[in-house]
């Protein structure tokens, strides 16, 4: 059982404060039926929780790590916690005994990706790596052997990753990695790259920010790429070719979660603001405000946006009107991780506690005058000298700034909908590539208002 239960009488919102760990709760991540899920903290532990259960419970605690924890992962009944202490560590979750340190990196973990067979890792000391799963077979003094891939290129550390598997690939010649899987990572060196899984080659590299890259997210399909930047945009990127899309503009500080839901994109970033987008336009069509400090992370779940801010609170929006309906208040600390299951939801903080709180109802709350839907808000006019100001005053303190920031794998999150009956495949630009920082342009055609565009999409959600 969690230490430090309480409830809130207020609204009944706080179910349960478990106050487990030592230090703050910097990443969460759930197993795949939901029913457990494994936070990582400052004080080198991760723990696994129930939440199926009436209270939560903690059913064990995984201790090795000689640093904090930056990464979680689960994968059946497998544990994956990324760290500080440049280690990777699997985890028995029925019994909490390590059973594999992967070491290779030199320099803190900063995200993984788990998938049945392999565990995808970046890090600080420049790389990202791919690692066997299965270790198994794997003879003392021969650990490092484990690592199959090391992808080496970036100037500077390396810190989202997005693993996009080949489809409906047969391993008849008995292959380790299928040709045609991609990883992409984004750095602090101001680009995002394309790596082949199967060689370990760099296939496409993604430039045009200014700023490092904070945050990515892809499309449903895989085909399209979402990059966040130090340098307060927003940018889309064909994958297969290294194009640019759009650039979309308008937080006026780091943007630093991304959170891409059909064809609507939403944000947060450290100018305390929360923002929705037609990725197919590039506009910002809904702003979602009251935030006091930075919004960290953020889950978009049955219409509502979910935000977890620096100033300790969860906030429910309405993600159609952009109307407030729920505040969560009684974190002492940031709000670095957030999960939903079912009716709760699952905040980690840096007061160093677990919480949960009530999400029942909240499409029936309105907690602010709900007025008609606002029109369609474009990005703000930004010159590239404006840009280059904003850069050139972040990039000192910007290494020490992605550091900190949470994402379980990420932040860097697809929400995989019925996707609307009238979406129509991309159709590739005609021409040669123009320059790495011109926008492709969109066929001339009779479309729909991003206003119609966001209706439609909350309509189907």
């Amino acid at each position: 059982m969690g230490n430090g239960n309480s409830n809130n009488s207020k609204a009944s919102l706080l179910k349960e404060t478990l106050g487990d760990h030592d230090e703050s709760v910097n990443c969460m991540a759930l197993s795949d039926d939901m029913s457990m899920l494994v936070t990582g903290s400052e004080d080198a532990t991760a723990r696994m929780w129930s939440t199926h259960t009436p209270e939560t419970e903690c059913l064990g605690v995984l201790r090795g790590h000689s640093s904090y924890i930056n990464a979680v992962a689960i994968m059946d009944t497998i544990v994956i916690t990324g760290s500080a202490d440049s280690t990777i560590r699997k985890w028995c979750m029925t019994t909490c005994e390590c059973l594999f340190v992967y070491e290779g990196h030199s320099a803190r973990i900063q995200r993984l990706i788990v998938t049945e067979d392999f565990i995808f890792s970046s890090s600080y000391d420049r790389t990202a790596k791919a690692w066997r799963l299965d270790t198994e077979g794997i003879r003392e003094g021969m650990e490092e052997t484990a690592c199959i891939r090391t992808f080496k290129g970036h100037a500077r550390g390396v810190y989202p990753i997005i693993f996009i598997p080949t489809e409906d690939f047969d391993l008849t010649d008995g292959a380790t990695i299928n040709p045609g899987d991609t990883l992409l990572t984004g750095s602090a060196d101001h680009t995002a790259r394309s790596w082949s899984c199967d060689t370990g080659g760099c296939l496409k590299i993604f430039k045009g920010h200014t700023g490092g890259i904070t945050c990515m997210s892809t499309d449903a399909s895989g085909k399209i790429l979402y990059t966040g930047s130090a340098d307060n945009s927003i940018r889309s990127w064909n994958i297969a070719t290294g194009q640019i899309i759009k650039i979309m503009e308008g937080h006026e500080k780091v943007v630093l979660c991304l959170v891409v839901a059909n064809r609507l994109m939403y944000s947060g970033g450290s100018d305390n603001t929360a923002r929705c987008w037609v990725t197919e336009f590039g506009d910002c069509t809904r702003h979602y405000k009251g935030h006091k400090q930075a919004v960290i992370c953020m889950k978009f779940s049955k219409g509502i946006l979910f935000t977890g801010c620096g100033d300790g609170e969860i906030r429910a929006y309405d993600a159609k009107s952009g109307a407030l309906r729920r505040t969560y208040p009684g974190h002492e600390g940031a709000v670095n991780c957030l999960a939903i299951v079912g009716d709760k939801v699952f905040s980690g903080s840096s007061d160093a506690t677990m919480r949960v709180w009530d999400a029942k109802d909240i499409s029936e709350e309105l907690l602010v005058d709900e007025a008609p839907p606002p029109p369609p808000v474009l990005g703000d006019d930004i010159t590239l000298g404006d840009s280059v100001s904003m850069i050139n005053e972040q990039d000192e303190a910007m290494e020490e700034h992605i550091e900190n920031l949470d994402d379980g794998p990420v932040g860097d999150e697809v929400i995989d909908e019925e996707a609307d009956a009238q979406d129509k495949p991309e159709e590739e630009a005609e021409g040669k590539n123009e320059a790495d920082d011109q926008p492709e342009q969109a066929e001339d055609k009779e479309e729909d208002s991003p206003e119609d565009m966001i209706e439609q999409e909350m309509a189907s959600v």
